[in-house]
């Protein structure tokens, strides 16, 4: 028999969640079993950047999957959490080039060999940050199947992709207009591209009309940019230039005659209603130039300096050459105005420099194939968002993709399995270096020097991390997933992606649900980031008040798709929460004993016990439905209200005469239903809170096995006594009604009341009968007696529906009092009248409603109205009384 220890007195998480940590992990706990015969359960982690630091975002995240993982073990799936990080490659090749550039040490005077020695030592050296970090939240994933998107089997994943889309047809090179970071050296996705507004300026240029005395005025933000402008496009049906059509402009500072042509594309309404078409800088103009077979002309630089062959300008930065243009511009006389204009203006997500749109030859994948039964699997229902209404945005973006651009100039991340035959340039697709050329012969070849857009590699996360493509015994159990939880702020940039590369490669969704979370903000509602120095880490508060509170904080009150305001207000609640449960067992466990059972079924359980039993089993449905639709704030409310309203506040003091009480079998009961009570408790919260719970739960007596191995609680229509609910609550409601009132009248607790207790309705008759010590030990209450009629002496009324409860006033009331408190409550009531009256009065609710929702309301309003008639009677009565004094 398990020696009963006492809980210590104070609750200090920072003594066991390490400890805790490091026995789930070291014992195996978090590891899947491929083989198993369970039903599987499976989430991949998002994966945080490779070189990254454990933030808010992460944290939210993370304890929302470690909730579902940690509920889904315990109701005996077999759960796989896949945790890994991302090679990142921009952000991580920018960090090491800053790191060498620190030594005196340039990229360029790097072989690429020598350059990835350093970016695989840098992220030997901090890409475990996040991982230990992570483990402080205690988050459950398999350590044991960690990946890294480089890792030598997803590589090969990536590859194989890779290879099989252009074999379809679905990659191919070409000349596209880009968007190119100067500072970081490579192109970027759209979605790597961050709007910003800015004050910007709008420059009204003058393009003379060869042979004629005449010019077309066009307006530009980027007047640099008309070094390489090919045309000036108008509107076809813009009656103002509709006699100029066709004829030649003379491009200034450049002296290059370029045609005016007609396109749809040009809206008239839009500055002067002629526009410069500049195709390699642009891409709507690069569609124009397409159309009207103009060509290309590159002016501007990957380093954003202005190409060779044009004069004093070439060789400046873009800005420098934009100040020189508008002052040479000026001295021409071809400058008309300038005018404050403000647009969105395109930064690089991760160094934060303007992007440059330029034409570029590049890899890309053709999107409109991929993109067709991605938009089909949500419109058909196969695939649920959570909340819904980010669907529109899932489809739009699908139904506007463009191409998607997927090499990058970059040495860090999985280089392009390309080679070109040096003799010929034949462009050959291989796993590796070909032996042969099969167009000239020749066996001398130079791999593409680029690397795939990191997003390439992480759009195969959910079948690449289990073995693909190979058909490996993970991939048979745990493909595919069950939930994708992320941030909704990465919607175009993974979750499409994921869904249509698997739908693609597997044939099926990676996933049925996807959870969107919101950003933590901060208590102001702003984004958290370095420039306003308002960020939060989580580490510094799990440091003070335990990953617990951190994790139930972030839980609770959160909705899917919604932000959330951090408050450390918010996060010590969450600790008091957690000091409230470890105080209610340390009292628990003082009252147990080595022989004490959990079996309810053994003891004689008395109308407390099965209130407590049946307010269990409710919260028990609850939470599992809640959880189910991913409503993970309204499942732990639930057991916020239930720990500490109910078991904590009401159950403990209930039963605390019981515990001393010379009643063996009553005592007993007691003792084993709080037990009972207590495990289900502690069980249902670990997912929530994993280290407070399974550190009690080691405490309870009989224990010899880990919580987060445990059965989790089963919801019994059995152990639900409705009696026993109502005479409880009825009693709880009259008990919080004379401590309320007591309370406003200032009563001092020394004085105990009589009460008299008005009903003629059987059941409330009965209850208050059969739990009339309840009124004495719980509401100072020295006498109770049950009338058949109306207290009609000197006494403060309590009317609920179904009773009234009268406390004699002698030495006890002030009357002024007793008129504010009937006033309030008549204000109350009048209130509900007006409500309910107003929607009984409109037609569209009577005649829309479903009959019994107009006929609640219509029970409402008369169950209103009487108490409004006994409320105003007892004022009247208390106005007499005071009138007599």
């Amino acid at each position: 028999m398990k020696e009963i220890r006492e809980l210590s007195k104070t609750y200090e998480p920072d003594k066991f969640e390490d400890r805790l940590y490091k026995t789930w992990k070291e014992g195996g706990h978090f590891i899947a079993d491929a083989n198993s015969d369970k039903p599987s359960y499976s989430i991949v982690m998002p994966p945080p950047n490779v070189t990254g630091n454990l933030h808010l975002g992460h944290a939210i995240n993370n304890t929302l999957q470690d909730v579902l993982i940690r509920w889904k073990r315990m109701a005996g799936y077999e759960v796989l959490w896949v945790p890994g990080t991302d090679h990142a490659s921009i952000s991580t090749e920018a960090r090491v080039v800053a790191k060498l550039e620190n030594e005196g040490i340039k990229k360029e005077d790097l072989t690429r060999e020598e350059f990835l020695k350093e970016a695989w030592d840098w992220t030997h050296k901090y890409g475990g940050n996040i991982k230990n970090q992570l483990e402080r939240l205690g988050v459950s994933c398999d350590w044991s199947r960690d990946s890294f998107t480089l890792d030598e089997h997803l590589s090969k994943a990536v590859e194989e992709v890779f290879i099989r889309l252009y074999n379809k047809g679905l990659i191919y090179q070409g000349d596209r207009i880009v968007n190119w970071c100067p500072s970081c050296g490579t192109a970027i996705s759209d979605i790597e591209v961050e709007h910003v507004d800015e004050d910007g300026k709008l420059y009204y240029i003058k393009y003379p009309i060869i042979g004629e005395d005449a010019s077309v005025m066009i307006a530009t933000t980027r007047p640099e940019t008309m070094l390489g402008d090919l045309a000036v496009a108008v509107n076809p049906n813009d009656d103002r230039f509709v006699d100029i059509i066709g004829k030649k402009l003379n491009l200034p500072l450049v002296d290059r005659e370029i045609p005016l042509i007609a396109d749809e594309y040009v809206l008239s309404e839009f500055g002067t209603g002629a526009v410069k078409i500049t195709p390699s800088h642009d891409p709507n103009d690069f569609a124009v130039g397409d159309r009207h077979n103009l060509g290309q002309c590159i002016v501007i630089e990957n380093d954003a300096t202005i190409s060779d062959g044009y004069g004093e300008y070439s060789g400046k930065d873009r800005y420098v050459a934009r100040k020189m243009i508008v002052e040479d511009l000026q001295k021409l006389g071809l400058l008309v105005k300038i005018e404050d204009h403000g647009h969105a203006v395109g930064h690089c997500e991760r160094c934060n420099t303007v992007i440059e749109p330029l034409i570029s030859k590049q890899w890309f994948v053709k999107m409109k194939e991929l993109a067709k039964p991605a938009k089909e699997a949500y419109t058909n229902g196969e695939l649920k968002l959570y909340p819904d209404r980010f669907g529109k945005v899932y489809t739009n973006w699908l139904d506007n993709i463009r191409d998607w651009c997927i090499s990058r100039q970059l040495w860090w991340g999985h280089r392009l399995p390309v080679y070109y035959c040096t003799e010929c340039n034949e462009t050959i697709i291989s796993r590796e270096m070909p032996d042969v050329c099969p167009n000239c012969g020749s066996d001398r070849f130079i791999q593409d020097p680029d690397t795939l857009d990191t997003w390439f590699s992480s759009a195969l996360w959910p079948f690449s991390t289990l073995g693909w493509p190979e058909n490996t015994q993970d991939l048979k159990k745990f493909f595919p997933t069950n939930v994708l939880v992320t941030g909704y702020d990465i919607i175009f940039f993974w979750v499409i992606r994921m869904v249509f590369s698997s739908i693609q490669q597997m044939g099926e969704l990676p996933f049925k649900d996807v959870y969107f979370n919101g950003l933590v903000r901060d208590s102001l509602g702003r984004k958290m980031s370095k420039s306003l120095n308002n960020g939060i880490d989580p580490l510094e508060v799990i440091d003070q008040y335990g990953a617990d509170a951190l994790r139930f904080m972030l839980v609770t009150g959160n909705t899917p798709g919604n932000d959330m305001r951090f408050y450390i207000e918010k996060v010590e609640a969450s600790r008091n929460f957690a000091n409230k449960l470890w105080n209610a067992s340390r009292f628990v466990l003082m009252h147990m004993d080595d022989d004490v059972s959990d079996d309810i079924n053994k003891v004689k359980l008395e109308t407390s016990d099965k209130w407590i039993i049946t307010k269990l089993q409710n919260t028990i449905e609850n939470v599992e439905l809640n959880l189910g639709r991913y409503d993970l704030g309204i499942a732990s409310g639930n057991l916020h209200d239930f720990i500490w309203d109910m078991f904590c506040d009401w159950y403990i003091e209930l039963v605390k005469n019981r515990l001393f009480s010379d009643n063996q079998e009553s005592k007993e009961a007691a003792k084993t239903t709080l037990l009972y009570v207590l495990k289900n408790i502690l069980k249902l919260l670990h997912p929530f809170m994993p280290f407070i719970t399974e550190e009690i739960y080691s405490y309870l007596p009989n224990i010899d096995s880990l919580l987060i191995n445990a059965q989790w609680p089963a919801y019994d229509k059995n152990l639900l006594f409705e009696k026993d609910e109502f005479e409880i609550e009825t009693m709880i409601e009259a008990i919080k009604s004379i401590r309320n009132i007591r309370s406003e009248m200032n009563i001092h607790p020394s004085k105990k009341s009589d009460i008299y207790i008005y009903t003629n309705d059987k059941k409330y008759i009965d209850t208050f009968k059969g739990n009339d010590a309840m009124l004495h030990s719980l509401a100072n209450i020295q006498n109770s007696h049950l009338t058949d009629s109306e207290y009609t002496e000197d006494a403060i009324s309590i009317i609920k529906s179904g009773y009234k409860l009268f406390i004699p006033l002698k030495g006890l009331i002030d009357y002024e009092k007793e008129l504010e408190r009937l006033n309030k409550e008549r204000q109350t009531i009048e209130s509900e009248i007006k409500r309910a009256s107003s929607k009984l009065n409109n037609e569209s609710f009577v005649s829309k409603a479903p009959e019994n929702v107009v006929q609640a309301e219509k029970d409402k309003l008369e169950k209103y109205e009487s108490l409004l008639a006994d409320i105003n009677q007892s004022i009247k009565e208390v106005e007499n009384k005071k009138n007599e004094l």
